[in-house]
């Protein structure tokens, strides 16, 4: 079994959106919903304010998505099991054809990553790690746009893989740490 992560180098990022575009096109996100949002450091999509006081400023972004986490709340709420953590790649998978629109993800979920935008379907949608370009062998759509290289996919528990390595070597923090939600997405500290 391995366990798909990301590692997003928040130095790097520059906060350009282009994943989140990529990941629309990719994905054929419709376009009032979003599976990847590029948020600023008090997680405002809208407003881009420097921390600090002047002189001493400093900004960031962080990108957010499905944090595909090891002990998803939004699995456990499931009535349905339209989620669930896949067991060959640690993966929280969504089969929409399951999925009765309840929005119990939605509101259990720490990280604001399900949506329910689509008034014609009703069901949730939620990043899928690009599952379909892994199975080609080809990286998630985020990472592969990405102009600064600023996000790295691969599978967190295999030391040659290139996350693995970073989260290794590098400091790194995960978003809500405090729900014991586990989530396998880690951001290298700007």
């Amino acid at each position: 079994m391995s366990r798909m992560g990301f590692v997003i180098d928040l130095k790097r990022c520059i906060g350009c959106d282009t994943c989140a575009v990529g990941c629309k096109m990719e994905n054929d996100v419709p376009p009032e919903r979003f599976r990847l949002n590029v948020l600023d450091p008090h997680r405002d999509p809208q407003l881009e304010r420097p921390l600090g006081v002047y002189p001493a400023l400093s900004q960031f972004w962080l990108p957010t998505m499905c944090q595909h986490c090891s002990d998803a709340p939004c699995v456990a709420v499931c009535p349905t099991r339209a989620l669930w953590r896949d067991d060959d790649d640690g993966m929280v998978s969504l089969d929409k054809d399951r999925c009765v629109g309840c929005h119990r993800c939605e509101e259990a979920c720490p990280y604001d990553a399900l949506s329910f935008a689509d008034e014609t379907t009703g069901t949730a949608d939620k990043c899928s790690f690009c599952d379909h370009r892994l199975a080609e062998g080809q990286a998630p759509m985020c990472q592969t746009v990405c102009p600064t290289r600023a996000i790295t996919s691969g599978d967190l528990d295999d030391p040659a893989s290139a996350a693995a390595q970073l989260v290794a070597t590098r400091e790194t923090w995960v978003l809500g740490e405090s729900t014991g939600a586990r989530p396998n997405i880690f951001y290298l500290k700007p």
